[in-house]
């Protein structure tokens, strides 16, 4: 059972080895440093959208209907399991699987599935093949549910439909089903598959054209395919697009009602808990006090806290959504410290306290940055401790070098801009894996996971493994497409991935985006072989090196989400945290 954290995680008391002393007392012992006159960047975000007040006023319901929809769900799941093993067809037990991981319900099941691909996957898939071999949207969705299940599939499985010179035949674009399904599949290619990424690029365009054209007589496909389009499965926060499939399982032709009853229960029961646990980090956040004390910073705590939800949103991983949610909040403060409030001679200070790791360091730095510091030691350490009491393990090092290197690389960017300095796209790369944070959010999932051991701590003790470095790269990339303007407007005119690109090869900015574009898609084939191949790594980690990009994507799709929260941001808020399933 996790150790759950939240307010208590700031009232533990490690032993020694894991104590920084008496943080609070000691900032607010000394004076504040006299500031720098120099000129600030204006950071022009807006207010959060959701106060406490509000978030506490939430409510789960009566407690006795509660346990009323536990019961049922506890029925439900009975004669669900019974259904998967009825399905006779390869089709039907496909469908069905498939069904259960897109209605979020999956993890009710997780043996009775394994069960189901397991025996699909030992038949001879050649043999398998031959019988299924024109069907193009089976295949396609065998070797998706079979990737992304775990079991070794090549994309050569796709090999009858493509002609001598690597082509994909015509005869393609006649199945508008089943070119959706290989659309799909195609977005879960490792580096490589040059078949898949041929394929990527032929169902793109021919189903945009069918949208484009008056032939679609199918409202349902028509979503379907404009769903995919806008943003491919493997690309989308799971959570999320399950609240879509459940509405649009309902009116498809297959629906199977006690499936899509446990849907809806078990969605709106986890909502129930989201809503608790966003109470605990919001009283969290508001006794801590930074955003009444730094306005300069993003004051994002629901924003942050759905990041969490997007990719972990099963119960049982309660405690990583309320550590994440703390960490998301710290990482936001430490950033606009470095992006737009602090001074150069008070970053490199910063950066140095946070180097030694030690609370005395701090004496010297203005107030501002004391109150923040004295949140992260205190959030590193009682995490560590919390570690410590359940396995015997210190992750201290590894969540204290993650905090380290992201300010390295925030401070390596602040002294570009103060000097203007214009980086190479290397440069810019190799550094800005580390200032977009998400080592530290992958790094945190790694240590607090249940399922760490001696042995995976030493390790990742080495140094950062592929899969953490492809994922964040994927994070700057997006982060970079959106927020490049909004940078533009405070003054940072060489700062983003664009402006570097734009330097270097001396070309427009819209060149520039689209090889950006290219550049997120070969960083996913390499991240899609560390996830979906053979790997050492927990499950649960993996699935949070994916899930990270997913949702740096969703903020930044068409705008920057997470600085501008009161449009798209707040929709998905609203419909996963707060609005139930009808």
């Amino acid at each position: 059972m996790a150790l759950r954290l939240g307010l208590s995680s700031f009232i533990l008391y490690p032993p020694t080895k894991f104590r920084v002393l008496s943080y609070r007392s000691h900032v607010y012992a000394h004076s504040q440093s006299p500031q720098s006159t120099f000129a600030r960047r204006p950071e022009n975000y807006k207010p959060t959208i959701w106060h406490d007040n509000f978030i506490q006023s939430l409510s789960s319901g009566d407690k006795l209907g509660q346990i009323a929809k536990a019961k049922r769900v506890c029925d439900l799941k009975k004669e669900v399991s019974k259904m998967i093993f009825k399905e006779e067809s390869l089709k039907d037990k496909l469908e069905f699987v498939d069904a259960l991981q897109q209605l979020g319900v999956a993890y009710h099941f997780i043996e009775e599935i394994n069960y189901v691909l397991t025996n699909i996957y030992k038949s001879k898939i050649q043999d398998l093949l031959d019988t299924i071999n024109d069907d193009l949207y089976l295949v396609s969705l065998l070797f998706r549910l079979l990737r992304t299940n775990g079991f070794s599939v090549p994309e050569d499985i796709f090999r009858n439909f493509f002609d001598e010179n690597g082509d994909c035949k015509p005869k393609i674009s006649l199945d508008i089903k089943g070119m959706l399904s290989l659309y799909e599949a195609s977005y879960f290619a490792k580096e490589g598959e040059e078949m898949l990424e041929m394929a990527r690029h032929y169902t793109t365009k021919h189903l945009t054209k069918y949208l484009e054209s008056c032939k679609h007589n199918d409202p349902r496909m028509k979503e379907h395919i404009s769903h995919g389009l806008d943003l491919p499965l493997n690309w989308r926060v799971e959570r999320l697009h399950t609240r879509w499939f459940i509405d649009q399982y309902k009116i498809g032709e297959q629906i199977r009602h006690a499936l899509w009853e446990l849907a809806i229960l078990d969605f709106n029961l986890n909502q129930n808990l989201y809503k608790e646990e966003l109470k605990q980090v919001s009283r969290w956040w508001t006794c801590l006090r930074l955003y009444e004390n730094l306005p300069f910073i993003r004051d994002r705590l629901v924003e942050n806290y759905l990041s969490c939800v997007g990719g972990a949103f099963e119960p049982e991983h309660y405690n990583y959504r309320i550590t994440q949610t703390q960490v998301n909040c710290l990482l936001t403060t430490v950033d606009d410290i470095y992006d737009v409030y602090g001074s150069l001679n008070e970053l490199e200070a910063f950066t140095k306290a946070i180097e030694q790791w030690d609370i005395a360091a701090t004496e010297a730095l203005p107030e501002y940055m004391q109150l923040c510091l004295s949140a992260l030691f205190d959030n590193v350490e009682n995490h560590s401790y919390s570690v410590f009491v359940r396995k015997g393990l210190d992750v201290s090092p590894i969540l204290r070098r993650a905090w380290k290197d992201f300010c390295l690389a925030s401070l390596v960017e602040a002294r570009r801009y103060h000097e203007g300095y214009v980086p190479t796209l290397e440069e810019y790369l190799d550094n800005g894996w580390f200032s977009v944070a998400a080592h530290v959010i992958i790094s945190y999932a790694y240590c607090i996971n249940d399922d760490v051991t001696a042995k995976n701590l030493e390790q990742f003790s080495s140094g950062y493994p592929d899969i953490v470095r492809y994922s964040s790269l994927i994070c700057r990339l997006y982060n970079d497409l959106a927020t490049s303007n909004d940078e533009l407007k405070r003054g940072d005119t060489k700062g983003s991935m664009i402006q570097c690109y734009m330097h270097q090869k001396k070309v427009t900015e819209s060149v520039a985006r689209q090889e950006i574009k290219n550049m997120i898609w070969k960083y996913w084939t390499k991240l899609n072989g560390e996830v979906f191949g053979c790997s050492d790594f927990p499950k649960f980690f993996r699935d949070v090196a994916l899930d990270v990009p997913r949702m740096s994507q969703f903020l930044y799709q068409h705008d920057d989400g997470y600085g501008k929260p009161d449009h798209e941001t707040k929709d998905k808020v609203t419909l996963l945290l707060l609005e139930p399933v009808n």
